[in-house]
């Protein structure tokens, strides 16, 4: 091993014991006392804004070291600009997670996630103009599909135990566990070897489906993988930049799979644009009757408004803006995927499940998978392991975005007589 490489997998082991007390999610979370509040004042028609209480955190120790990580390490070596990249990202977490509660909290969140109204790669389309497509087409066509698939089947425990069925079944060489949490207001987590249900909650089919591809087989996979490189470390954890590949990954295995339906399009939708609306002055109030009046029940708005004012003042002006990665991510995902077909190099696409990686990363780091200084994934979703199929999918869709939909006719469908 040179003393390059040494030096930079020292640095990143130091990256690992630095972020060890910056839990971004958990530091911005709301208690479930805050959902019961704000309900019982709006059913009287005297609804308050949230006000929920952040536990102070002094991360000065953290921060310190994370800039002499990023210092240490060599912009012109692979591991060393993954590094600073890394160390940065955690550095606005951590300033984030300081800041809660403040403006300043929604400044650091736009830093690492972005904003609504950001294009697309290769793209003159922003996220907003993704959004409003989604929303468009799933109101347009609402009332001539099937409700049935969509309709709750199972209890969080019914679904908790049919998950770890699953998850027993294909993580031969770990135990990931499902848990049903009481007091979780997201519908569900995932993290290496723990997916959690939120209690009370009721659960559909297309549930189950997003649930393994998503959670599973994507955000508790590429985190497994990474636990088990035999050097960087820090891909087993979830650095906050990488948080768009991550979840646009997650949202592109649900496409993948034909696990994703247009509610839940239109829900991921909704978000960037209530972003957008924070943002630019609206305040808990105004996100919360957003969603009520596009569909939500007054639980499921509530959760929704919630995701968008994490860390921020809930008076309007500022946004946690994580929301807005989900189409970007699957987008940009998309993109990548096809390039790695168009360009005839599949095996990254494979890479990009050794860990948690951005996009960017692979190409980066794809030296050191050359050189065995970073391991293949141990695992792949399914629908990843079945690569002809997955270049088959991906080569038909290259050739397929040619034809301008907008230009086409009914009778220009007919086939035959």
């Amino acid at each position: 091993m040179s003393p390059e490489l040494a030096h930079h997998i020292a640095l990143d082991a130091r990256l690992v014991d630095a972020v060890g007390a910056i839990r971004l999610l958990q530091a911005v979370s709301w208690p479930v006392a805050e959902q019961e509040r704000f309900l019982e004042g709006f059913r009287r028609g005297q609804p308050q804004l949230p006000t929920p209480r952040y536990r102070g955190r002094d991360l000065s120790a953290a921060r310190a070291e994370l800039a002499a990580i990023r210092d240490a390490a060599d912009p012109q070596h692979p591991l060393g600009q993954y590094l600073q990249r890394s160390a940065e990202s955690w550095l606005h977490a951590a300033w984030l997670i300081e800041a809660a509660g403040s403006e300043a909290a929604s400044w650091h969140s736009i830093q690492i996630f972005g904003r609504p109204g950001d294009a697309l790669p290769g793209s003159a389309y922003t996220n907003i103009d993704a959004a409003r497509h989604f929303i468009e087409i799933a109101d347009e066509v609402s009332g001539t599909l099937p409700a049935e698939d969509g309709e709750a089947v199972y209890s969080a425990e019914a679904m908790a135990a049919e998950l770890q069925a699953a998850l027993d079944a294909f993580f031969v060489g770990h135990r990931v566990r499902v848990e049903v949490d009481p007091e979780l207001i997201a519908k569900a987590a995932a993290g290496p070897t723990r997916i959690r249900l939120r209690g009370g909650a009721s659960f559909s089919e297309y549930d189950l489906r997003q649930l393994l591809e998503h959670e599973a087989f994507v955000h508790s996979l590429t985190a497994l993988n990474g636990r088990e490189q035999p050097h960087l470390k820090s891909l087993s954890r979830s650095a906050p930049r990488v948080t768009a590949t991550q979840e646009g990954l997650a949202t592109f295995a649900e496409l993948m799979t034909g696990a994703i339906d247009l509610p839940r399009l239109k829900r991921l939708s909704l978000r960037i644009l209530a972003i957008d609306m924070a943002l630019n002055g609206a305040d808990f109030i105004d996100v919360f009757r957003f969603f009520l009046d596009s569909g939500q029940s007054e639980v499921e708005s509530f959760a929704s408004a919630q995701r968008v004012f994490r860390g921020c003042p809930t008076s309007g002006g500022a946004a946690f803006t994580k929301d807005a990665v989900y189409l970007h991510g699957m987008l940009s995902v998309h993109t990548f995927f096809r390039w790695t077909i168009r360009h005839r190099r599949p095996r990254l696409s494979h890479l990009l499940f050794a860990g948690k990686m951005a996009l960017h990363d692979v190409f980066t780091l794809e030296p050191l998978f050359e050189d065995g200084v970073i391991a293949e994934p141990l695992y792949l979703p399914p629908w990843a392991q079945r690569a002809n199929g997955l270049a088959g999918v991906l080569a038909f869709s290259l050739f397929a975005n040619r034809i301008r939909i907008d230009r086409v006719e009914a009778e220009d469908l007919t086939l035959g007589l």
